[in-house]
């Protein structure tokens, strides 16, 4: 099971570190300790409340260097596995980032419900779209 420190909660849901806790004295999120008797949320609560309550995430990955400008940061808030393929899903903000790749990435990643994860997209291709302004 992810269990997250009650900053890094915060930092993922781009909330204050006392907003969590009031989550947590609320019901919202279940209140555990890890090893060291810190208090920290399930990974998983954390994702379900993510994937309805989309905040910019910072970056975690620092010293990476990348061509991808399109990087999502988000929490996994699915994993649908079989033999061969995957199915992961992020919530990054207020966007939700689907990609398929193999089973063994998963594994080798440990991605599962509540990691943090960052999307990258290379695209040669971007659609822009803006409203249609005939009133």
């Amino acid at each position: 099971m992810s269990r997250l420190r009650i900053k890094d909660a915060a930092r993922y849901l781009g909330v204050s570190d006392d907003t969590v806790r009031r989550l947590v004295d609320g019901g919202t999120f279940t209140r555990l300790a890890d090893e060291s008797g810190r208090a920290v949320v399930d990974g998983r609560e954390l994702a379900r409340h993510a994937k309805g309550h989309g905040a910019a995430l910072p970056d975690p990955a620092t010293g990476v260097r990348s061509s991808a400008r399109n990087r999502f940061v988000g929490i996994v808030t699915d994993v649908v596995v079989d033999t061969v393929m995957a199915q992961v899903e992020l919530q990054c903000g207020p966007h939700r980032v689907v990609s398929l790749m193999s089973a063994e990435a998963v594994r080798d990643l440990g991605l599962e419900v509540g990691s943090v994860a960052v999307a990258s997209v290379k695209a040669t291709m971007v659609t822009v779209e803006t409203p249609d302004d005939d009133d």
